[in-house]
This record gives structure tokens, sequence and C-alpha cells, in this order.
């Protein structure tokens, strides 16, 4: 699972190296009942070892005056001058005072007792945040040759918290950091970069030096955590150390690129256009409303046309609407909303799928759940009781008058792999999330089962097929046939999930049998985990498998981290190379591959 940040928790909340971690971080044994909690520990930053010199260009968002992408010209400094900028203040009374009483919270009213939120358990092995952003760093080629088509960006966005915690602390609630490995040259150059996304979040409390916002999935457990902790919130708001006009989210699920433009994504906040320099650095714009078009949020899961070059994405949240979708153009020019009233409660919503004709969404058993509050748990949960529907609209809709939901019981999906038009059908593949009580509190104990839903839209009929047995999510297609019928599928292999083992590849062209529909599988090794793979097509492919799957992998044995290249179409999905990386990537959610001239549209 990767973080479900949405609007809908945001929501709420606003009302109510070094290749070692710091300090250790490993889970204690199932029958020790004592908890050492982490208070107030700062990861400092590090001077670099390596010689690379590095500029940034910060743009300081406030709620009047969204930033604007700074031309070429724009002056910047370089990361040390950063660092030294960005100290910490000396805590003013009312800081102090306020920082005493997140500590009680913390320890006594919210201690985090619970393996879900526990920092001890959820930060252990390469979980762990790194200790401080890496600038450009040469890599070793150490296995085969990196084709040219790879010439580009590889980056995967994940959660990497500035701070450890100081009280409970949940997968989804670390700040986002960006790592690129920047391929040039033919595939003779590799550059690996770690950078936070320079979120209004991150910047506040860096500046402050500790944390100000409370975490999202892991500071709301409970009627009285809820209440202290959004007194807390409300006291540091009067007080004006932070303003929740410029945005409070992390950034740290996805990236999208789109409109000569690339995009960090978080659901509980409007999207931060980053960019990467002709050196591999990342440099963060600013925080983007795309001219004061877009509200609040958007999914980190937004789907680029490859044919028309249109982007369509949409927003959730607890009040209704509870669904709004709308579209970019081809400019990346933001197209009015159409609200979506006929989904009549709260549920959530983080991804969906588009065809040529439809955009589909699945409503299903996670939600709002207040009642849950009332014994200490989350106010998001499951809903037996509740039957999952799938509803499509013509992707061009005005209006939600030709929006039809159908019910599909059971059908619980967070990602979507593909979907396409079939004479007067819908088909779309996406893992189903069996035991989707276990979601947000026991994701080891969650299984995808990628299958394939059809929709006779008129008859109403649906029908299902599974795939795969095996766990599965973190699926991929080759990107030029998303909206279109696919033949292959490559899904991460959970061990359990949030760990990837492997990658396989489906076949999900026919029927047969879900014995069948695995025609390859590469599993990383004893000790050796993964993510989300990403296709990257050849130069000239001839078939739709004609390309490699690239992903960051981490060996806990020795504690080192490479980057794969995979041949997509060999049956046993070959390794063609192999990156070593100066230091670990932690695991971490979704990746993007920008080709290099995608990249020189956006310098």
């Amino acid at each position: 699972m990767d973080a479900l940040s949405s609007s809908f928790i945001s929501s709420t909340s606003a009302f109510s190296s070094q290749n070692l971690p710091i300090i250790s971080l490993h889970s204690p044994k199932p029958n020790n009942s004592t908890h050492t909690l982490i208070s107030s520990v700062r990861i400092e930053d590090k001077p670099s070892s390596s010689t690379t010199t590095t500029t940034r260009t910060t743009v300081k968002t406030t709620p009047t005056s969204p930033p604007r992408r700074p031309n070429s010209s724009s002056s910047s400094s370089s990361s040390s001058s950063l660092v030294r900028q960005r100290r910490p203040n000396p805590p003013t009374l009312p800081g102090a005072l306020f920082n005493a009483l997140d500590d009680i919270i913390n320890n006594f009213i919210d201690p985090p007792l619970r393996p879900s939120v526990d920092p001890k358990r959820v930060l252990s092995d390469n979980f762990a945040p790194v200790i401080d952003e890496l600038p450009p760093t040469k890599c070793l080629i150490e296995k085969g040759r990196l084709p040219s088509c790879l010439d580009g960006a590889y980056i995967r966005n994940g959660p990497n918290p500035q701070f450890l915690p100081r009280g409970p602390y949940h997968l989804f609630d670390g700040d986002g950091m960006l790592h690129c490995l920047r391929i040039s040259h033919s595939g003779k150059s590799a550059t690996l970069t770690s950078r936070y996304v320079h979120t209004y979040k991150y910047d506040i409390e860096r500046r402050a030096g500790h944390p100000l916002i409370p975490n999202v999935f892991s500071g709301f457990n409970g009627l009285t955590a809820s209440a202290a902790r959004g007194a807390l919130s409300a006291a540091r708001i009067f007080a004006g150390h932070f303003n929740p006009a410029n945005g409070f989210g992390l950034a740290n699920t996805s990236l999208a690129s789109f409109g000569d433009r690339l995009y960090a994504l978080g659901e509980s906040d409007l999207p931060y256009e980053v960019r990467v320099t002709s050196n591999g650095d990342i440099q963060t714009v600013g925080r983007q409303d795309f001219d004061g078009k877009l509200f609040m949020s958007m999914t980190a899961h937004p789907k680029l046309d490859p044919d028309t070059g249109e982007t369509f994405a949409f927003r959730y949240g607890p009040v209704p609407p509870f669904l709004t979708y709308f579209r970019f153009d081809r400019s990346g020019e933001k197209q009015p909303d159409v609200p979506i009233f006929s989904m009549t409660s709260p549920s959530f919503l983080h991804d969906f799928a588009i065809t040529k004709k439809y955009a589909i969404f699945t409503e299903i058993q996670i939600g709002m759940k207040p009642m849950e509050m009332i014994g200490g748990g989350s106010p998001v949960g499951s809903d037996p009781s509740k039957v999952s529907r799938v509803g499509v609209i013509p992707r061009y809709a005005k209006d939600e008058s030709e929006m039809r939901w159908f019910e599909v019981p059971g059908f619980n999906i967070m990602h979507a792999i593909n979907a396409w038009d079939e004479d007067d059908a819908v088909v779309m593949v996406a893992p189903n999330i069996l035991s989707v009580e276990h979601t947000m509190e026991r994701m080891e104990l969650v299984h995808g089962l990628v299958e394939k839903l059809r929709i006779d839209l008129n008859t109403g009929i649906v029908s299902r097929h599974p795939m795969s047995a095996s766990n599965l999510d973190f699926a991929v297609i080759n990107p030029a046939f998303l909206g279109k019928k696919n033949k292959y599928v490559y899904a991460a292999v959970g061990d359990p999930m949030p760990k990837i083992s492997g990658v396989v590849k489906l076949d999900v062209s026919s029927g047969r049998e879900r014995r069948e529909c695995e025609v390859a599988r590469r599993m990383y090794g004893p000790g050796c985990y993964g993510g989300e793979p990403f296709f990257v097509a050849k130069e000239n492919p001839v078939e739709e498998d004609d390309g490699y799957l690239v992903s960051y992998v981490h060996d806990e044995r020795s504690g080192e981290s490479r980057f794969l290249v995979i041949d997509a179409k060999s049956p046993q999905l070959q390794i063609v190379a192999s990156v070593k990386l100066p230091r670990r990537v932690p695991y971490g959610f979704h990746g993007l591959f920008v080709r290099e001239s995608d990249l020189q549209k956006q310098l």
C-alpha cells in the first residue's frame, strides 16, 4: 500500500550517509511490553562528502500569491548555504510551552502503543529515513549497460520524516523525499540525488526545528487525542506559528508530468511543481493552484492520455460533493469541475481509471467511521455492511447527469491498473484488496488479488475474473496503452505488503484460468526488496512489451541499494543492468520515468 493521504483525512485534521538511521529503530519482540518513546530527535543535515556543486531555487508560498515557475535566469543558492539559512530559530516562550504540551500528549494522552503507529516498528530496517539530502552524486554501473532509451530521470517518491517522531507515527505520515537517478550520455552516466519536496509544512518545521503540524494518519485516533491535538494546533495557528491556508500536505506519494511541468503529489494538498536540473539536482518550484482553478487538493494518481495529451484527475473530501472530477488540457490548463453528488457518503478514492470514452470510480468499503473514535480508534475504517459500487461517467461530461453506478459487492481497490472500452462495455483491471479491514492497521495481512472487471452498459451485468492468486499491487503497464486494451501487466509481489520481493508479468488479454495469466516472474533474492516497477519503452517499440522495467532494490543484509533494469520481454524477466547507488534508498511509494526530451521542456 502507498500513502493514502487524502483531502478527506486532512480536512478532518484541520478541524479537530549515511547508510544507517541516526538511531536504531528495530522492532521489539512481540512479548516485550516495554515501549521506548522517541521525543524530539532532529535529523540534522550533514555536509556531503561529494564535491559536486548544487544549486536550488526556492519559491515562497503565500496564501494570496501562489508561486509561479521561475525562468532559467532565476537566482539560486548553494545547498550548503540553504542549510545555514534554515538553522532552527530559538523557540519563543509560547513555542516552548506548546512543545511541552505536545510531549504530554505524545507520552501520556496518546502514546504510540499500537504496532501500526509505533515508530520503533514502522521505521525499522529500510523504512527508516535517510539522515540528510544527497546532492548529485555519481553512481557505479556495476553490471551490464544502461539502454540509451533510459536517458532521462527515474524519480521515486516516498515518506522520509525530517524529524524522528515525538509520538505516534504511521507509515504514510513522512515528509516527501524524491530519489532521482539522472541517466545521460546514452546510458553511460548515472547520478543519484535525494531531495525533500519543499512543502509549506516542511519549510516551516525546518525553520522551527521541530514538528508544528500533527500527523494526519496517526494524530487523530480517539476523541481525547483528537481534541488535544486539535486544540494545540488551533493555539499554534492563533500564535502565528503556521497558516493552514498555505497547505499542510506532504507531497510524498507520487509524481506526474503534464503540460511540460513535473509535479510531486499527495492527496492532502495541491500539487508541488518540481524540476530536475541538467546536473540531476531537484528543485522545488512551489505549490500550484493552476491560476486559482484548483481547490484544496488533487488525487496522487492523475491519468495522462498518451494520444490526446490531456490529464484527468479528481479530488474527494468529507463534505458533499464527496467526489469532484476534472481534467487538464494538453497545455496543462485546468478545465471546470464536475461535482458528483450521487456519491452519498465519503469514501476513500485513492485511484481511478479512464478509457477513451469514460472515467471509472470505485466507492469502496473504507470510509469515515466517527464512532470508532469513541473507543480510541481511527476516524477512518472499513464498513462491512456497505456494498461497494463502481461509477462510470463520460470522460468529457459537463455534469453528473450521465453518471451510472453499479453494485459490485466486495470490490475494494486502492490502485487501478488500466481500463478500456469493449463493444458496449467497460473493462477495468485492478488489484482487489481482500481483508480490507486491515488496510490501515495490519498491512501485512492485506492480499491484493488482481481481477478483471467487465460492466455491460446495456444490461448492467457485472462480471469478474481473477487474474492471479499471488499477492500483487503497485502494478503498471506500458504507458502508451493507458485507456486502451492492453495485454501485459507488471505487478509487485508483496512478501507481505508493504515489502516487495519481486515482480511478475501477467497476460490479461484473455479469460484463462488465473494460474495461466502469470507468464514471467523475477524475485530479487533473499533479503532483497524493491518497490513499484516502472515500464520504459524502447526507442522504436514494435510490440507492447518492447521495453524495460526499472526499480530501486535494497539488500537488507549488506545495507546497499541498487537501481535494476529488467528486460520486460524476456521469459525470465532478465536483469540486464545494475547501478550501485552511493547510499541506501528507503522503501517508498510511486515513481516516474521522464525522458530526456521531456526534461528539456521543463528547464
